[in-house]
């Protein structure tokens, strides 16, 4: 099967240094192997999003010559997909309302322990939507990091697939838009590894082949903060993109040669697409960027 890869970005804020390292990880993985690499806008939750953000964080793939294949797909356009599969689950009990609030999971040690799954509320208005969890997936193998573990109680957990707001859950929009898009191998960031138990219990509902996933390390600032949209992480320059470019490939683990500040950006992307190696990633899952959110 050919390789298709992806960067899937919301839209709550341009982007950031972090968001700019899991697209070069998510590219160069790509075409290191002459795949595809598309890029898909998740906006699938209207209150986080930023208005104009969708259009800044193409630009700035533009101006880093991070340039995708075929049309940009959108989430939005795609709730018919979503609401078609709940339907269906809902249809044969493999999906079903519940009325319990956080405050109440929160009472019962955390985790939703299953309170609706055989006694339905009769009255559905305002309720979520859960999946019920048969198919629990409590490891699962990085291809950098080797075998992942998540905790039994959430593994088993009936997760949420639409949310008592009418929103779809991120973990069912994901694995549906995956799927249809021939998506054969994600490259993301380390903060996605707890939800990728839940993505695999997904396929194996679906009965389909679970894809590979390598989960790239987090970039740190000095407090111990994620730089993260939430964290107010500054965007990056999309007007003199190289130094920034060269700073994200020395954090993916690239030992750059002396002359590469000579080359354009497109002669930069295009060497670290012929030299990307996953043994050069970091061992750890988070590492501190030398520098504060101001300076990227």
């Amino acid at each position: 099967m050919s390789y298709v890869g992806r960067f899937a970005p919301s839209p709550s804020g341009p982007l950031h240094f972090g968001s700019l390292v899991a697209a070069l990880g998510s590219y160069f993985q790509a075409k290191s192997q002459q795949g595809k690499w598309l890029v898909r806008i998740e906006d699938i939750d209207p209150p986080r999003e930023v208005q104009g953000s969708a259009e800044l964080i193409l630009a700035a793939l533009k101006a880093y010559e991070l340039n995708w294949d075929d049309e940009i797909t959108y989430q939005s356009d795609r709730y018919f997909l979503y609401q078609q599969q709940i339907d269906e689950w809902l249809a044969n009990g493999q999906a079903y309302y519940c009325q319990c609030t956080r405050k109440q999971i929160k009472q019962s040690g955390g985790y939703y322990l299953g309170t609706c799954r055989n006694n339905p509320p009769k009255i559905i208005d305002e309720c979520a939507i859960r999946l019920r969890m048969d198919h629990p997936v409590n490891q699962f193998t990085d291809l950098r990091h080797g075998d992942m573990l998540i905790p039994d109680a959430l593994a088993q957990e009936d997760f949420i697939i639409k949310r008592r707001d009418g929103l779809y859950a991120y973990n069912l929009a994901v694995v549906l838009d995956d799927i249809e898009q021939g998506i054969t191998e994600i490259v993301r960031g380390a903060d996605l590894i707890e939800p990728t138990g839940r993505q695999i219990s997904l396929y194996k509902t679906l009965n389909v082949e679970p894809v590979n996933y390598l989960h790239l390390p987090l970039a740190m600032d000095e407090n111990g903060n994620k730089l993260s949209k939430q964290n107010h992480a500054t965007a990056i320059d999309i007007n003199n993109p190289k130094p920034t470019l060269l700073m994200a490939m020395t954090f993916l683990g690239f030992q750059l040669p002396h002359d590469i500040e000579a080359k354009t950006v497109s002669e930069i992307i295009a060497w670290g697409s012929q030299n990307w190696r996953l043994k050069q990633l970091p061992d750890s899952t988070k590492i501190t960027a030398k520098f504060s959110n101001e300076a990227v």
